[in-house]
């Protein structure tokens, strides 16, 4: 029994390090650094703007308008936009824009977001790339807070800040919201350590002579900046480069997207694998390993240390019993958001446990799916509205 009660409270202690210890962690080893850890500058180096799109047509207008007018000089901002086999008139629309600024490279096939990625930086002889999907809508200087981190020669990449404009609308927007602000704390306390973990598919630049072609299997927002990372180089957080975009504003959308994430980016990690090693990547192993991989295995952790805690319920030991208490709750609660005609009106009691339950079960799908070889490539928007192949 001895051996059930240690083990389990390691289990328990687990997400409770993730969630609640690595961040404070982060806030003791940084409190004393000043808010920006690398160099900055106000130069412009040339500059090319890949969008990666499959069928959105609804929103490619909108998004080229908006790149035109950003404020970077136009002679030094290339735009590209890589289409994954649209069928819906999306090259259409970026036709009637093409010209020497804006140029559209046309992927056969349906291979997925990072084969067309691979196919668009054939075409790139900029200093600096910035990865963007057709939905993010940047600031006007969006594309200039990112370069002026590229001042720093450790510098490889730079993140910065997706928002989302629908945060208080329905309780899976509300949640995401809630956890993206959560997010974007760890991002900039990691930055300021040492390297924010991995990019952000809306909007992160990267050194260009720093790229290599990716598997298709690879999510590119995580792998390339993790290979970066691998040649020593920093991956930094701007909160000041900001773009704009709405969450996928349902439960279901959400946690597939969440699956998506966690089946490609486990298999991603686990193929740079070295920037686990502290010996070879210093305290970003630290970070990686907490932010991601333990993260990813929170489900397995909490299935394990809530078996556990029954075991010890039935053993008469008050806190396992509390504990073994608190987690039928939370399945009650989840049982009724996945009963609900309409989840995303659920009130904030019933929405939480629901949101938390089904992200890290399909999370623990994702795993499952990556450890049996099936990798999800191909690649389209989560928001309402958007056919998902």
């Amino acid at each position: 029994m001895t051996f059930v009660l240690l083990f389990t409270l390691l289990c328990l202690a687990v997400p409770v390090y993730v969630y609640f210890g690595y961040p404070a962690i982060l806030w003791v080893l940084t409190r004393g650094l000043p808010d920006i850890t690398h160099r900055r500058g106000e130069q412009k180096p040339s500059v090319a703007l890949i969008i990666s799109c499959y069928n959105e047509e609804g929103v490619i207008r909108q998004k080229l308008e908006n790149a035109l007018e950003l404020d970077y000089p136009p002679e030094l901002l290339r735009i590209i936009v890589v289409s994954d086999g649209s069928d819906d008139g999306t090259d259409e629309a970026v036709k009637e824009f093409e010209n020497g600024r804006i140029v559209l490279v046309r992927q056969e096939g349906r291979l997925g977001k990072t084969m067309g990625i691979n196919l668009a930086m054939e075409q790139v002889d900029a200093d600096i790339t910035v990865f963007s999907d057709a939905n993010a809508m940047y600031a006007r200087d969006a594309i200039s807070k990112l370069a002026r981190n590229f001042a720093d020669l450790d510098v490889g990449y730079a993140v910065g800040a997706a928002l989302y404009t629908d945060g208080d609308q329905g309780a899976s927007a509300r949640n995401e919201n809630l956890y993206w602000r959560y997010e974007l704390a760890i991002k900039g306390m990691e930055s300021r350590l040492h390297s924010v973990v991995g990019g952000d598919g809306a909007i992160y630049a990267i050194r260009t002579e720093l790229w290599e072609p990716l598997q298709q299997q690879d999510i590119n927002d995580f792998v390339n900046p993790l290979q970066i990372i691998a040649k020593g180089y920093r991956g930094v957080f701007d909160a000041d480069a900001k773009c704009f975009e709405e969450t996928a504003g349902d439960f279901d959308r959400e946690v597939a997207r969440k699956e998506r994430i966690v089946n490609r980016s486990i298999r991603g990690l686990m193929r740079v694998g070295q920037v686990m090693n502290p010996a070879k990547s210093g305290v970003f192993a630290f970070e990686v390993i907490s932010h991601k991989l333990l993260r990813w295995l929170i489900p397995l952790f909490l299935l394990t240390g809530v078996a556990g805690s029954v075991i010890l319920a039935f053993a008469g030991i008050g806190l396992f019993q509390l504990i073994s208490a608190g987690a039928m709750l939370m399945l009650v609660l989840t049982l009724v958001g996945h009963l609900s005609k309409n989840r995303n009106q659920l009130p904030v009691w019933v929405a939480t446990p629901y949101y938390f339950v089904m992200v890290n079960g399909y999370a623990v799908r994702g795993i499952v799916k990556a450890l049996q070889g099936q990798t999800q490539v191909t690649w389209s928007s989560a928001r309402p509205g958007q056919e998902q192949r």
